[in-house]
């Protein structure tokens, strides 16, 4: 039983669906806290100083770590068993399938996009901030490291990482709306009634996702033009 739940396909599929849900409450978790900076910079770096490098953010950091090596991995290892076991036939020019949407069949693509995207991000703000407290350098960044609010700002100042983040939390939108209610599927929530229900959610669960990360990036590039200054400070 234990066996074939790592050597079969509907066994890693089980497990890639399990940790993409634990991966998606991380996101919302995080969404929730970078939410804190567009309305109080205080209240976010607030809550930086309080996670900091204390043990139990170290042991979220490496259980999510965990996590999306688990849900990359098995990604992986489930398209190439994929594409072998099609053969010749992918390069076939066949109907596409009536419901099968751009997300469903570039679902690999995009996380690769993600995980990309998410190297960049740890670079920008984990390497500066937790990573400098755990080897004791608070000189490491150009701010201390629970000034997570400064980083922000003068990340977001410069219209190429807005665009670059935009476009990583696009390519988390398709990603979710494809995975969120095919993970629940596979794990056997598939009934007629509730299938539909959870396509909806994921679509709605993954556009809340998309604006939330959005408007901290927008919001910080308008702040760095001086466009809204106190004025988005608390809306």
């Amino acid at each position: 039983m234990g066996n074939c739940l790592f050597t079969s396909s509907i066994g890693r599929k089980l497990i890639m669906s399990i940790s993409g849900l634990f991966l998606v409450l991380f996101l919302l978790f995080h969404m929730s806290m970078n939410l804190a900076a567009v309305f109080s910079t205080e209240a976010y770096n607030a809550i930086c100083e309080f996670l900091g490098a204390n043990w139990y953010a170290l042991a979220g950091t490496l259980i999510l770590a965990a996590g999306v090596v688990v849900h990359l991995v098995y990604a992986t290892v489930l398209t190439l068993h994929n594409r072998s076991s099609r053969g010749s036939q992918r390069y076939a020019m066949t109907a596409e399938p009536e419901g099968v949407t751009w997300a469903s069949r570039n679902m690999y693509v995009l996380g690769i996009i993600i995980v990309l995207g998410l190297l960049l991000h740890l670079y920008n703000f984990w390497y500066n901030m937790q990573f400098a407290e755990i080897i004791g350098n608070h000189e490491l960044g150009p701010f201390p490291p629970a000034d997570g609010a400064a980083y922000i700002a003068a990340l977001f100042s410069s219209p190429v990482y807005c665009i670059i983040y935009l476009v990583w939390f696009a390519a988390i939108w398709f990603h979710l709306t494809h995975g969120f209610w095919s993970a629940f599927h596979t794990i056997g929530w598939d009934n007629q009634t509730w299938l539909p229900r959870l396509k909806r959610i994921a679509n709605v669960v993954a556009t809340i996702v998309f604006l939330c990360f959005a408007l901290v990036v927008i919001v910080f590039y308008l702040r760095s033009l001086g466009v809204c200054g106190g004025s988005c400070a608390g809306f």
